[in-house]
């Protein structure tokens, strides 16, 4: 059993720009790229094995035909999504639903994530929430435009890290770059978007009704319970543990010695270049790399100068 390393998918976004090539060395296919989705089996961007046995396979069809990978999960689709953002511009100020609404409405998963801020200009800012307090008060606000008094925006710096719940208003801010982890879904409902127009000279849909329909109201701010585990050098950062999935960073000095706790992990390489060590075998982890460690691996040992991003499936009660 080996890891799987995934090729990235690049997504095209009209608020991208060009640091995924500047910063992670990714040969991008133009200048407003937004997004990596460096690990997933979304049917919007699928991610291809790059390396062994399975080279040049889909994850999708992995989770379909080899679950003992994964260890046999019951769930029909791979839960979880991995993305690197560039963000050059503002996002669109939004929110997705919870699971239930999105099953009903969209026909795929709800989507909480979360996010580690990789770097962040000066000044730089996202939105985090808003200061309705009840259903109807948002909606007006919305109807009226007032989005200097509903917007909660956060000054954010390097290392920050955040928990996007479903019903969540959000945006990330200009001049951020984010590791996201969320659920497998690509359902966005649009509140503002600033009046910007596409290529095309059109400006993209709104989706007030449905904002409104799954906003959390009021807004509620997540407690995180942030824990560090020190090995030598090295260190384990515990940023959070939920039912969708449980989120690590892997702070490399030296090396680190780590151990399954679920049926398969993901990892990507955010910062510096480790070396991934595997039933006696290893493999290169240059800055952006991604893999997914699956069922069956037990330990392994990264070595090197890096921080690492990782996550597993959560466990749901």
């Amino acid at each position: 059993m080996e890891p799987l390393f995934m090729k990235p998918v690049f997504q095209e976004k009209i608020w991208g720009g060009n640091r995924l090539h500047t910063v992670f060395g990714f040969d991008l296919p133009s200048d407003k790229i937004g997004e990596d989705w460096a690990i997933s089996a979304h049917p919007h961007g699928v991610s291809v094995v790059e390396n062994g046995a399975f080279a040049g396979q889909k994850l999708d069809d992995l989770w379909q035909n080899h679950k003992e990978l994964f260890g046999n999960p019951v769930e029909p689709v791979f839960p979880l999504l991995i993305k690197i953002l560039d963000a050059e511009d503002e996002l669109s100020v939004q929110v997705h639903p919870d699971d239930e609404y999105g099953m009903k409405h969209e026909g795929e998963l709800g989507k909480t994530e979360c996010w580690y801020i990789i770097d962040a200009e000066p000044g730089a800012e996202i939105i985090y929430g808003h200061h309705a307090q009840t259903r109807e008060e948002l909606a007006q606000m919305i109807q009226d435009e007032r989005w200097d008094d509903l917007l909660t925006r956060v000054p954010v710096q390097k290392g920050d890290f955040y928990y996007v719940p479903s019903g969540t208003i959000h945006a990330i801010g200009k001049g951020i770059m984010i590791l996201e982890t969320q659920q497998s879904s690509d359902t966005t409902y649009r509140v503002y978007d600033y009046g910007r127009k596409d290529a095309s000279g059109n400006t993209r849909e709104l989706h007030i009704q449905q904002s409104i329909d799954v906003t959390t109201v009021p807004a509620r701010k997540p407690e995180l319970n942030v824990t560090e585990v020190k090995e030598g050098n090295s260190s384990i950062i515990t940023y959070l543990k939920t039912d969708f999935f449980n989120v690590y960073e892997w702070q490399v000095k030296g090396e680190l010695h780590l151990r399954a706790h679920a049926p398969y992990t993901l990892m990507t390489v955010i910062d510096g270049f480790g070396q991934l060590s595997v039933n006696g075998k290893t493999y290169e982890m240059p800055l952006g790399t991604s893999c997914i460690i699956p069922n069956g691996i037990a330990e392994w040992v990264i070595k090197g100068d890096c921080s690492i991003i990782a996550s597993e499936p959560g466990v749901k009660e």
